[in-house]
């Protein structure tokens, strides 16, 4: 026999209440979003003021990232980002490892630079937002596979 379905008084109430206390239970808003807190070992071989880049090195790696506002989540254009690691060119002390880039109108924020390497048994980059308006953080995101050719980092900033 197939099932078919009873629509009465009682179902109906039924319903109605379980959809009112599942309303109760979703906020009306969605709640703000939380700065990013510096990582440890993030600012290991940091150097002020890295020159604003096309590239680091001969490329052949991507590095991508967002960079929001706390609180609302907005896109922040503009934003200044310093990337270094340790590549197939260079250590990550070296001064030819580091460069800058600029997010664009979305936020969004590239740069090609050699493939990263292990350095302490780790392939990772290291990145930074230092430019005075929000908090400075220092990111230092580890790659899944040695051999993978792009790493992405996001920065969500509160005001300084």
């Amino acid at each position: 026999m197939p099932f078919r379905p009873v629509f009465n008084r009682r179902s109906l109430l039924t319903a109605a209440a379980a959809a009112g206390a599942t309303a109760l239970v979703v906020p009306a808003r969605a709640q703000s979003l939380a700065p990013t807190r510096s990582m440890r070992g993030g600012a290991n071989n940091y150097r002020p003021g890295a020159p604003i880049v096309a590239r680091i090195g001969g490329g052949g790696f991507l590095m991508t990232g967002t960079v929001r506002r706390a609180g609302d989540g907005a896109p922040l254009a503009g934003q200044r980002i310093q990337i270094w690691a340790h590549t197939t060119e260079g250590h990550e002390r070296d001064w030819h490892s580091h460069g800058a880039t600029l997010t664009d109108e979305n936020g969004v924020f590239r740069m090609d630079m050699p493939q990263i390497v292990p350095a302490f048994g780790q392939p990772h980059g290291h990145l930074a937002y230092d430019s005075g308006d929000f908090k400075t953080v220092f990111l230092r995101p580890v790659m899944r596979k040695v051999r993978a050719s792009s790493l992405e980092a996001h920065f969500v900033l509160e005001p300084a």
